[in-house]
């Protein structure tokens, strides 16, 4: 579970994240199954359209078993080997899935581009038979997902939502060679879905080592921040304020304070209250703050 208790109602919150794994787990033996489909189908109409989206979809299958598993395995708590609790591991389940897209891409661009010049025959029927299946498949497992709550339904679901498209261009293409002898929009076309595949990894990659690197979250200013917290009352200074985010969804706040020598307890923890309240306004969930006075020679660079 969560340790941030964002909803009051936890019974509803449990029932919520079970719901949220089984979603997550019909889509990916759906699409599992699926891609194993299509990779015969890829071979049996000497398709590379079909093999580059079976690629794409091999790479959803990896990225939905591994949030299913992350999903699972984020929820256990802090322990004595991981102080921040396992919500990182779901990093490490982007970072192997964009491995794979990359090696796999690599591999249908050296098939496809040759083909691009000597363009072989392909089988249009199949083609439109398996893009209606693609369409029908990924989009059941898009309407399931939208229904989702959670941050990883929501990407899993943008996933699909690009299979979806891949197929609708599989199927055009499909059609129009029915009619017309074109094989070679079907290596086009695999470049073109392998590309639009490599740029969203390659964009996913740059979020995931932003957050690896402990980057400041986007839409959060560490200057911003330390000013609004500089604002509180009986605050004389503000510094070495660290932000980063613990998996790219719970951000974690760090900073030290500065107060007068003889400031009573009462005042502190309306200072710290007040500043938890400024840190949630952010989207920052966990916050350390280090109370400092001047007695101890600390913070007075910092004071104008």
């Amino acid at each position: 579970m969560d340790q941030h208790h964002h909803h009051h109602d936890h019974i509803h919150d449990h029932v919520h994240e079970h719901s949220g794994e089984g979603n997550i787990r019909l889509a990916f033996f759906l699409n599992l199954s699926f891609t194993i489909l299509e990779i015969i189908g890829g071979i049996l109409t000497n398709s590379m359209a079909i093999l580059s989206d079976a690629l794409h979809d091999l790479g959803d299958s990896i990225s939905l078993g591994m949030a299913w598993y992350f999903q699972r395995f984020s929820r256990k708590g802090p322990d004595q080997e991981y102080s921040f609790g396992y919500a990182r591991f779901s990093l490490l389940g982007a970072f192997i899935n964009s491995v794979v897209l990359v090696a796999g891409s690599a591999l249908v661009l050296s098939q496809s581009i040759p083909r691009i010049f000597r363009p072989e025959e392909v089988h249009p029927e199949g083609m439109v038979l398996f893009a209606l299946l693609g369409i029908l498949v990924n989009g059941a497992a898009v309407l399931r997902l939208r229904m989702g709550k959670s941050l990883n339904e929501k990407v899993v679901s943008w996933h699909l939502l690009e299979d979806v498209l891949g197929w609708i261009a599989v199927l055009i293409a499909g059609v129009v060679m029915l009619f017309v002898d074109l094989p070679v929009l079907d290596p086009l076309l695999s470049v073109g879905i392998t590309l639009f595949v490599l740029f969203n990894v390659f964009k996913n990659v740059r979020e995931l080592m932003r957050v690896l690197l402990q980057g400041v979250p986007r839409g959060v200013s560490v200057t911003e921040l330390e000013e609004t917290i500089g604002k509180v009352p009986h605050v004389a200074a503000v510094y070495h304020t660290h932000l980063w985010s613990l998996e790219g969804e719970r951000n974690q706040l760090t900073t030290h304070i500065l107060v007068a020598d003889d400031a009573p307890a009462d005042q502190i923890i309306t200072i710290k209250e007040n500043i938890r309240a400024i840190a949630s306004g952010q989207g920052i969930d966990h916050v350390t703050i280090q109370v400092d006075f001047p007695k101890e020679g600390l913070g007075r660079e910092f004071v104008d």
